[in-house]
C-alpha cells in the first residue's frame, strides 16, 4: 500500500510526493487509469494538486501444472507392466515413462497395451511432461480523497472579494517644510550717530551765546 499527495499534473505525467517524503514522476499515465474518489471514476486529467491518493497491489500467488505434449520414438530397455518402461531414446540416453491406465503403443503398425511390450521393441508414443509452476497476479486499484477545504472565516469578519482590475498606486506624500517668515531687510547704514551729537552741541552752544547776549543787552 503505497500513499502519496498530487504536488502536479501536467498533461499525462503526475508528480506525487510519498508518504515518506521522496518524490516520484509517474510519466505517460494511460487515458484508462481510473482513481476512486468519493464514489467517482476520476482520470489523470481530473486529478488535483493537493489529492490524497492511495494505490493498493494485491500480489496472489496460484500453483499451476503445464502440461507439454511430445511424440517420442525409442526401444525397450526394460518394462515394469502396466505401471512404467525405460525406453532408450535416439541420443542413446534412457528415460523412464510412468504408464497411464490403459494406454496404447504402436509397434511396427501394431497397437498393443504395456503387458505386450518386450526389450528391443521399438515403440512411438505420446510423452506428456507435466511441469509445476507458481503463477503470480498482481492486481491493482487507486483510490484518493480531495483536498482539504480551506477554513472559512468568522461570520462577523468583513469580507473582501479580489479582483483582477490594476492597482493604482497611492501618491507619494512628502513633507515640505513651511518656510520661516522672511525677516525685513536691513536698511544700508548711511551714516554713524556722530553727526547728530555735532548738531546738538552745536544748537546748545548757539542756546548759550544768546542768553549771554541777552543778559548783556538787560544789564545783568
Amino acid at each position: 500500500m503505497e500513499r502519496g499527495e498530487v504536488v502536479t499534473v501536467a498533461g499525462n505525467d503526475l508528480v506525487v510526493k510519498m508518504e515518506d517524503g521522496t518524490i516520484r514522476h509517474f510519466p505517460n499515465v494511460p487515458e484508462s487509469a481510473r482513481v476512486t474518489v468519493d464514489g467517482k471514476q476520476l482520470g489523470i486529467h481530473d486529478l488535483k494538486p493537493g489529492m490524497k491518493l492511495q494505490r493498493t497491489i494485491t500480489t496472489t500467488t496460484a500453483p499451476k501444472t503445464i502440461t507439454t505434449v511430445q511424440t517420442v520414438t525409442g526401444k525397450v530397455w526394460y518394462v515394469n507392466p502396466p505401471n512404467s518402461v525405460i525406453l532408450t531414446m535416439e541420443n542413446g540416453k534412457n528415460q523412464s515413462f510412468k504408464i497411464p491406465q490403459g494406454q496404447k503403443f504402436n509397434v511396427d503398425g501394431q497397437m498393443v497395451d504395456a503387458f505386450g511390450l518386450k526389450k528391443g521393441m521399438n515403440v512411438t508414443a505420446t510423452k506428456i511432461v507435466e511441469v509445476p509452476e507458481t503463477v503470480v497476479a498482481q492486481q491493482r486499484s487507486v483510490t484518493g480523497t480531495m483536498p482539504t477545504p480551506p477554513t472559512p472565516p468568522p461570520a462577523d469578519a468583513p469580507i473582501l472579494i479580489a479582483t483582477k482590475e490594476p492597482v493604482a498606486e497611492a501618491p507619494t506624500t512628502t513633507a515640505q517644510a513651511t518656510p520661516a517668515p522672511a525677516k525685513p531687510a536691513k536698511l544700508p547704514k548711511t551714516g554713524s550717530e556722530w553727526p547728530l551729537v555735532g548738531i546738538l552741541g552745536l544748537a546748545f552752544i548757539s542756546a548759550s551765546l544768546a542768553i549771554k547776549l541777552v543778559r548783556v543787552k538787560l544789564g545783568f
